[in-house]
């Protein structure tokens, strides 16, 4: 695998893709629409006056942060869900293959496309999420932290998109089958989390009387690959403000924080029921460490994966696709 070779197959995704009109028009719909989104939500706040003491940047850094997260890991397997068997539906994967460019070259070339493609969307978001930083309510350093995060996140779900790609035979399984990957990581790990919980409870009784303790410390690694929980531990803290209220200057943390809220929920998790901090602080415990490596490990694996399915010569062809 050269840089080389994997950089002539993304020059060559890249420009296919530009050639049909709809990718511009698609990102532009794309930026209209999220930043309108996130234009509301602020305003939104600003009627209903739920900030922290006239702050509206901390809930709307988060909240648009959090949507543009789903939002942008949904539109990803449609980047990639289709690169690989879509290319030998067409019969064109072939005149690469018998290239000097080897599976390895072709596989990071198109996935270096579609992480591309991807991150482009991510930077189209970047007016409503860098307006908190403008005002000063949120920090340089936490906004390229969470930027970097969701960067390496759209990354991951590029990789396994690919990977169903080169797997399965035809292109709508394959981005269906993204869909569930997805779906999994937001939805899936949540509900085994609280499916597990019942499981690993603890039933005392003393007499007639019966207690039953939830023993999270015991799953809450279930939640750890979530990319939503994975974003919220891994932002830094906010640092606490002064407030002056009656001539008294009070130091305290903003209360509209839905990223400092979710880090200190998981946090609290996997510390149990008897070791919850006592201070409300998320400080120790993270959780996002362990998310973050399981994640980029399978990513790492789907992209490994895709390599070896492009390996030739090809000893057996799916039925219908033609080979060139």
């Amino acid at each position: 695998m050269t840089t080389r070779g994997a950089g002539l197959v993304a020059r060559q995704e890249i420009r296919t893709r530009l050639r049909t009109g709809r990718w511009k028009t698609l990102l532009a719909v794309w930026f209209v629409i999220v930043n309108g989104l996130g234009l509301l939500f602020r305003f939104a706040l600003e009627a209903g006056g739920t900030s922290d003491f006239g702050s509206e940047g901390v809930p709307m850094f988060g909240g648009v942060l959090l949507g543009v997260l789903v939002l942008t890991l949904l539109v990803t397997p449609a980047l990639s869900g289709q690169s690989i068997n879509g290319d030998r539906e067409r019969g064109t994967l072939a005149a690469l293959q018998v290239t000097r460019l080897t599976p390895g070259d072709i596989a990071l070339g198109k996935f270096a496309a579609a992480w591309g493609t991807g991150l482009l969307t991510l930077l189209l978001t970047l007016p409503c999420v860098l307006w908190p930083v403008l005002e000063g309510a949120v920090g340089a350093g936490r906004a390229a932290v969470v930027l970097a995060v969701m960067a390496l996140l759209i990354g991951v779900v590029c990789a396994v998109s690919l990977a169903w790609s080169a797997l399965v035979a035809r292109s709508v399984t394959s981005v269906l089958l993204s869909y569930v990957t997805v779906f999994a990581l937001l939805v899936g790990t949540p509900l085994l989390f609280l499916i597990g919980l019942p499981l690993t409870a603890e039933h005392r009784r003393s007499g007639t009387y019966e207690d039953t303790v939830d023993h999270s410390e015991r799953v809450w690694w279930l939640l750890a690959p979530n990319p939503v929980v994975v974003l919220a531990d891994a932002a830094p803290r906010l640092p606490k403000r002064r407030i002056v209220v009656d001539d008294q200057v009070y130091e305290r943390a903003p209360e509209s924080d839905p990223l400092g809220d979710i880090s200190r929920e998981v946090r609290d998790a996997r510390r149990g029921p008897y070791n919850i901090s006592s201070s409300g602080e998320p400080d120790g415990a993270s959780v996002w460490p362990y998310g973050l490596l399981f994640d980029l490990a399978l990513g790492a694996g789907a992209l490994r994966l895709t390599a070896a399915r492009l390996r030739t010569p090809l000893y057996r062809v799916p039925r219908g696709v033609r080979v060139a």
